[in-house]
């Protein structure tokens, strides 16, 4: 009992972190049906950006966030500007948003191979090798941090969309963007902004995954994959259910690397993939599409 008690701690503190990482590709999808294959790289670029902060200049992979975020939103706003703020109401826009961004993946990894090597890399706080003790049970202290702090941005993330004026512009823009545009919301604006906002996510879950695992440029390549898992399972566009997904497959995972071996693991996130395009391909939380 004490065991099964252990791995399901584990696997709760690493769904937060999870649920991090797949909310901005999936409030991307949500407001503008870009299906970002570049979220995973990005995220890799911020991880690589609280490294340096971390070995010149000894900052907290945790106070680095306040560096990542605004940078990756100007990232994101300068990306979307550049190359989808043009198109974004022609046809085939989302078919040409999956060819688009897996182009910027492999140029953000060509970029990172060639400034940094493909070197393995992670900070290394105090807290990245001290756990919390809690009776017969240990919980990385790592794991505690980035799971609270995601779940706090998470939260902060649902407070502006539902409380304030731009939030409420972005849930009109995912609901319908053209019922959107004709009762007066720059779409175009709320889109950028919005694309901003899915970067910021990612820029603050690359800092948390700088000291939770080692990340090289070609990584993201291992996480796109467990991403997209995630957004397709809890539903396209559905915050609620990027974040049910990431700690039930984070659960299952942990229990699956236990018994069976850790690479085992991924194959949990695939074959969940598979089975909810299966039997319920609008994923748990997802609408399901009429005609």
């Amino acid at each position: 009992m004490i065991e099964v008690t252990q791995v399901l701690l584990l696997g709760l503190a690493l769904g937060g972190v999870y649920a991090l990482m797949s909310s901005g590709m999936t409030l991307v999808f949500g407001v503008m049906r870009i299906v970002n294959l570049a979220h995973a790289a990005f995220i890799i670029m911020a991880a690589y950006i609280a490294f340096w902060m971390f070995k010149l200049w000894k900052v907290d992979p945790i106070v680095s966030i306040l560096v990542t975020m605004p940078v990756m939103f100007l990232v994101g706003a300068l990306y979307y500007r550049v190359l989808f703020a043009s198109r974004a109401d022609k046809s085939g826009f989302t078919d040409i948003t999956v060819l688009v961004t897996f182009a910027s993946a492999l140029v953000i990894e060509g970029l990172l191979s060639y400034f940094f090597t493909g070197i393995y890399r992670s900070t290394n706080p105090v807290y990245a090798s001290k756990p919390f003790l809690v009776g017969p049970f240990f919980i990385p202290q790592s794991q505690v941090y980035a799971t609270v702090i995601s779940i706090v941005l998470i939260v902060s993330l649902w407070l502006f969309l539902t409380y304030t004026r731009v939030g409420n512009a972005i849930r009109a823009t995912m609901q319908n963007r053209n019922s959107a545009q004709v009762v007066g919301v720059n779409v175009t604006w709320v889109s950028m902004i919005t694309f901003g906002i899915g970067l910021a996510l990612a820029g603050a879950a690359g800092s948390l995954l700088s000291f939770i695992f080692t990340f090289f440029p070609s990584k993201h390549v291992a996480w796109i994959g467990m991403l997209m898992c995630l957004v397709v399972l809890g539903g396209m566009g559905s915050l609620m259910g990027a974040m049910l997904s990431s700690f039930l497959l984070a659960v299952i995972a942990a229990y699956v690397s236990f018994y069976l071996g850790p690479a085992w693991a991924p194959i949990t996130f695939y074959l969940a993939l598979f089975l909810i395009l299966l039997f319920r391909p609008q994923g748990l939380l997802g609408k399901k599409v009429e005609g």
